[in-house]
């Protein structure tokens, strides 16, 4: 196990390097920098650190360079990163003058709301409504609740939620549910059972979005592996044997059959974090890490992107080898030696 560990470990270095390569390298050519911002921002009296007092002059555009650090050569700046990566000092954000950690972990509840609730919610809607899907295979049941999977699979995300907004947030019909943040103004005035009221009133169209477009997946893997494990021979001698199908279900083939799906809790866990809330916390202004992602992008705060890549792409490797770790340890005809080879 131990030399399994090591060397998809040493895999992970040059797939976490060929990554921020690859993104240092875009950075680069991209227009618009933090530099052109804020020299814009000066010619136009828009704000900023710099004021506008006709063009900006050479002087203040060298001080501008220096103080983030573009007047070094590119490759200095990358190798600099590497080494303040490698100790896990993701730097200093250019727009917000804070720490990107600092950043990340202020980001991080939001999140994890979302990311959390939207698993559960998933794996408990899925994992039963596939097992029942399998059961009764080809029945009326399965073709509606097929239909309906899909349908809400084919929808984005993004458009549902501007739906909702627009029916359910006083856009055009009824004013039913907030449209910005997790709490109420007056949330630290409420009761603790007031609070957790008002928690999830704020989270149930955020969680629509995300729940509706994730499940699917999830709910036809569920089905087409109970059907696989319904046709093969352990469960035909058990039901030759004159065991119930409810016994034969929960007793001999539920271990077997939710092997894949258990294995995939670290991926999917993590998943629903990272991936997907983009636009959903943009769209309901919910001031998480997808949020500031995208605003880093926008204002091309370069620490912020490459920072925050770096920390997901770690994340998203670790948990690549969970998956594969939890795969041995679930099915026992899996070994080790084997995986390594």
């Amino acid at each position: 196990m131990l030399i399994y560990i090591l060397k998809r470990i040493a895999l992970m270095l040059p797939t976490l390097l060929g990554v921020l390569t690859v993104a240092f390298i875009v950075i680069q050519f991209v227009p618009g920098g933090p530099v052109e911002q804020i020299m814009a921002q000066a010619r136009t009296g828009a704000g900023g650190a710099y004021k506008a007092r006709g063009d900006v002059n050479e002087k203040q555009i060298e001080e501008l360079k220096k103080l983030y650090g573009f007047d070094k050569p590119a490759h200095v700046r990358y190798v600099e990163m590497l080494k303040n990566f490698a100790t896990f000092n993701l730097g200093n954000s250019f727009m917000q003058n804070k720490p990107v950690w600092t950043l990340i972990k202020e980001k991080l509840p939001v999140s994890i709301s979302l990311g959390l609730w939207t698993f559960l919610i998933s794996y408990l809607i899925s994992v039963p409504l596939g097992i029942a899907k399998a059961v009764r295979e080809g029945s009326s049941f399965d073709v509606a609740s097929t239909f309906f999977v899909m349908f809400g699979f084919a929808i984005p995300g993004f458009v549902l939620g501007v739906l909702l907004i627009v029916l359910f947030c006083g856009g055009t019909y009824w004013e039913v549910f907030p449209l910005r943040g997790l709490a109420s103004d007056n949330w630290h005035e409420l009761s603790w059972g007031a609070r957790v009221v008002d928690y999830f009133w704020h989270l149930t169209l955020p969680l629509t979005c995300l729940v509706i477009g994730s499940f699917a997946e999830m709910t036809m893997l569920t089905k087409n592996t109970f059907i696989e494990e319904m046709r093969k021979q352990y469960v035909l001698v058990a039901r030759a044997k004159g065991l119930s199908q409810q016994r034969v279900l929960w007793k001999h083939m539920l271990r077997n059959a939710l092997i894949p799906i258990i294995t995939g809790f670290p991926a999917a866990f993590i998943a629903a974090f990272f991936s997907g809330a983009l636009l959903i916390e943009s769209l309901f202004t919910l001031d998480g890490l997808g949020l500031l992602s995208y605003e880093a992008i926008v204002r091309r705060d370069f620490p912020v992107v490459l920072g925050s890549l770096y920390l997901f792409t770690l994340i998203g490797l670790v948990v690549k080898l969970i998956a594969d770790l939890t795969y041995v340890f679930v099915d026992p005809r899996v070994q080790f030696q084997a995986v390594a080879k």
